[in-house]
């Protein structure tokens, strides 16, 4: 304990050394861009049909659209299901918040859900918001690395999935791999995420019809909304290195865990032995208060960051009795550092705090 606090000490004079989030980007993928403005193609262009044909095969899918902005991509995508003017929408306290904004500008009702075991949409509210107020689809946002153990539940609902992998991206189950859930499949590449192009994101799907539809969506207004080149060649770049980059963030992520696993913390994904998660970041159950948490984690120069704090639960916090399962992560999940380029020193620190934080 005292050469954790010398740690924390000489860390603390250094201020905050270990950031939360890092792009995972290499002088390749600088390259990649630097090569996309030698050609002088910078706009919208072949790079972001390849990136898109890239990411469908990925995920098994057949085709989509990328744009510049997240919030066009869950419009276009919410529209593509064709769903009546009005209808109702579910989605988990977990979800963040943008989609709220976008859906209600949109004119959709919203019927919100606890969640279950794995962060995700308790499928027995789904299923009694189906019955009593008439939902009409499924906004599933997995959070954190987290995803379902199975699909016929899903299916046996009735109504269009819209599946966000934009942290569980690479996140497996047994045999199931996040992203081949939904009818529709989004990924946001903002700054922290899995794959980063510095913005924008993607919607992909499997059924024709959710192609063509938001294929038409986009064409009203391609010349401004498309990703450009640029952004898409750091995504190609990226996703054809993908597997090395989960591996290095699954090592990472086991080796947080044992750490934790010595003191008195609880690790909010799930401990089931069939379920592998990417290494988005490593989230932390806090039965302490909070904001202790935090000044230690950050006295010991480490930024970290509420897991939940733009979810739509943060104003249901006082709603313990109907949302259970979600109102305790939301108040108490604490999400440390975990990238590729930590530093083997950045590592052991983290470690150390880990062992001593609960």
């Amino acid at each position: 304990m005292e050469t954790l606090a010398l740690l924390c000490y000489i860390n603390f004079m250094a201020a905050i050394s270990i950031r939360y989030t890092k792009p995972t980007l290499t002088r390749k993928d600088m390259d990649a861009v630097l090569q996309t403005m030698v050609d002088e193609k910078i706009g919208p262009g072949e790079k972001k049909r390849e990136f898109v044909k890239l990411f469908s095969a990925f995920l098994g899918a057949k085709d989509g659209i990328a744009l510049r902005s997240l919030t066009d991509v869950i419009s276009y995508s919410v529209s593509a299901l064709k769903l009546e003017e009005g209808a109702t929408i579910a989605l988990s306290l977990f979800t963040p918040k943008i989609y709220e904004i976008v859906l209600k500008k949109m004119g959709y009702d919203l019927y919100f859900t606890d969640v279950d075991e794995f962060g995700l949409p308790k499928l027995d509210d789904v299923q009694s918001g189906i019955e009593s107020n008439h939902v009409k689809a499924l906004i599933a946002f997995l959070p954190l690395g987290s995803m379902y153990k199975e699909i016929e539940p899903l299916k046996e609902l009735g109504i269009p999935l819209i599946e966000d992998v934009t942290e569980s991206l690479c996140s497996e189950f047994g045999t199931l791999k996040a992203g081949m859930l939904g009818d529709i499949v989004l990924c946001s590449f903002e700054e922290d995420g899995i794959i980063s192009t510095g913005g924008g994101a993607i919607a992909v799907s499997r059924k024709d019809e959710y192609i063509d539809a938001l294929k038409k969506e986009a064409e009203r207004t391609r010349r401004y909304n498309d990703l450009p080149d640029m952004n898409a060649s750091l995504g190609i770049v990226q996703l054809v290195k993908i597997d090395s980059t989960i591996e290095r963030r699954r090592e990472i992520f086991k080796a947080f865990q044992q750490s934790l696993q010595k003191g008195e913390g609880k690790s909010f994904l799930s401990g089931n032995i069939n379920f592998n998660p990417n290494g988005f970041t490593f989230p932390v159950m806090i039965e302490t208060r909070l904001d202790e948490a935090v000044a230690f984690a950050e006295k010991c120069g480490i930024e970290v960051r509420r897991s939940f704090s733009q979810s739509v639960g943060n104003r249901f916090q006082e709603k313990y009795e109907r949302y259970p399962n979600a109102v305790g992560p939301i108040a108490r999940c604490l999400s440390f550092p975990l990238y590729p380029f930590l530093r083997s020193t950045d590592v052991d620190t983290i470690e150390k705090v880990l062992r001593h934080i609960g």
